[in-house]
């Protein structure tokens, strides 16, 4: 498989938990489960203990994910869920439970009902569609405010005005929560796994 450094076994390993989150750190590369597609209202969110894909819900409103989105692997945020990533521009549907390789541009700041829950911002690696992408910046205006938009209102009829978009940052603030987030996760969860 590729990016598993693991010889082929009779149980499925756990990819959240062998994978690692760079696939190069030098050409800003990570590994990304995929969890959903953009255009729909459903939640899938990875079952950390197992790795399966579980529908965690369903939207109360029509505001429906405006990109691809899942996590990275051997990564913890404050949240204490994996840190989570939009993929940006994808133009044909991923299969969820894939693992995609994803080039990062930037880094969305995030609080989800008084929880830090930030987003890295990625496109796909090898989508030469993506090549001139260098920065979230590169996006538009448009992408930032229907992102900002979806964020702090996907939530309203359920828990009205809980969270809030904090900013918006660069490369060298993503990568900076990445290595957090992978320093937290060896603290709180490597040391729990069972071999």
């Amino acid at each position: 498989m590729a990016n598993l450094n693991q010889a082929p076994s009779r149980s499925m390993p756990n990819l959240l938990h062998v994978l690692s989150a760079f696939v190069d750190e030098a050409k800003l590369c990570l590994n990304a489960i995929v969890e959903l597609n953009s255009n729909t209202i459903n939640k899938y969110e990875l079952i950390n203990e197992t790795g399966h894909l579980k529908l965690d819900r369903v939207g109360y409103s029509s505001l429906s994910y405006p990109f691809a989105y899942g996590c990275i692997p051997r990564t913890w945020d404050e949240d204490g869920d994996p840190l989570d990533i939009e993929i940006a521009n994808v133009t044909e549907p991923l299969v969820p439970g894939s693992i995609v390789e994803a080039r990062i541009i930037g880094v969305m700041t995030f609080n989800d009902g008084g929880e830090v829950d930030d987003k890295v911002i990625a496109v796909l690696a090898d989508d030469k569609r993506m090549d001139h992408i260098k920065s979230f910046e590169d996006l538009g205006s448009h992408w930032k405010k229907e992102t900002t938009y979806y964020w702090e209102h996907y939530k309203d009829m359920k828990k009205p005005g809980t969270c809030t978009v904090n900013g918006f940052f660069g490369i060298d603030k993503a990568v900076e929560i990445i290595k957090n987030c992978e320093a937290r996760y060896m603290e709180e969860i490597d040391s729990k796994l069972i071999d």
